[in-house]
């Protein structure tokens, strides 16, 4: 029995059944847990989202920013992209299935036995682990819920910018799900910074990688995140494990096993000659 974690798979469906297949994957059996943004920018988002629902309890995922951004599409709230190629996916006729399971699916995973946590852009240094749980679990309500339109609309904008208990509302969750799906890097304090995409040795001071900045989570635990595929799986402190590697760009698609940390890796299939 071994727990295998996946970075951004963006639609790279043919990718990530060659890494499984290398390990021979058995859902019966292992645990596939996958730090999110499934869908866009490859070519088979609806291949990789019907496989992952199938899977069931083995598989164990996180929602990323363009999970989410698939949710307004799908709403009529947000733009279609043409770039994310995801027509296929909106006009299926298990699109209505697909989408209600997509939106009631976590933004944090934590197991307290192996104690790894994982979510798409990582934890802001300004929680800790009882905050993050609590706040993950507010946006994951409102997701699902018949409201959830309505936190789609207000979702995009990058403030606020720093987090306190007394931020309440939509401004509340938009926060949480800035920090938990968008986040690269904070200021000292830990104040979020939405802007700056650079690798860490083009950021301009005093912005630093939200990992780098002392933590409030017990440090027992690893974190997993996706989300940053221009750090090609490096430059993170013990316990933290980058696994965005830019698949859909070109780059390959990264596995960890978690039992012996062996990586797996899959070179893109089908490159995109496209900077991060």
């Amino acid at each position: 029995m071994s727990t295998y974690l996946i970075g951004d798979i963006h639609g790279c469906y043919h990718e990530l059944r060659a890494l499984l297949t290398e390990v021979n994957f058995d859902p019966n059996r292992d645990t596939l847990w996958l730090t999110g943004d499934l869908v866009a920018r490859g070519p088979d988002s609806l291949d990789v989202l019907r496989y992952v629902k199938q899977l069931g309890s083995a598989a164990k995922i996180v929602l990323g920013n363009h999970d989410l951004h698939l949710l307004g599409v799908y709403a009529r709230i947000s733009r279609n992209k043409p770039k994310d190629k995801v027509d296929e996916l909106l006009s299926a006729q298990d699109a209505d299935e697909l989408i209600n399971w997509l939106r009631k699916q976590p933004l944090l995973q934590i197991d307290n036995d192996l104690k790894l946590i994982m979510t798409h852009a990582g934890l802001t240094p300004q929680w800790d682990l009882e905050t993050a749980k609590m706040c993950a679990l507010e946006v994951e309500t409102m997701l699902s819920s018949s409201s959830y339109p309505l936190f789609i609309d207000s979702m995009y904008g990058d403030m606020p910018n720093n987090w306190s208990p007394e931020l309440s509302g939509l401004a509340r969750l938009r926060f949480s799900t800035n920090a938990l799906t968008r986040m690269r890097y904070c200021f000292p304090n830990g104040q979020l910074d939405m802007v700056c995409k650079d690798k860490p040795e083009n950021a301009p001071v005093p912005l630093q990688p939200w990992f780098k900045l002392p933590q409030q989570i017990p440090e027992e635990y690893s974190i997993v995140f996706g989300h940053w595929a221009s750090l090609e799986g490096q430059g993170t402190p013990d316990r933290f494990y980058a696994l965005d590697t830019g698949c859909c760009w070109g780059g390959k698609l990264t596995m960890l096993r978690w039992e012996d940390k062996q990586y797996f890796t899959q070179p893109s299939l089908s490159a995109i000659k496209k900077s991060y």
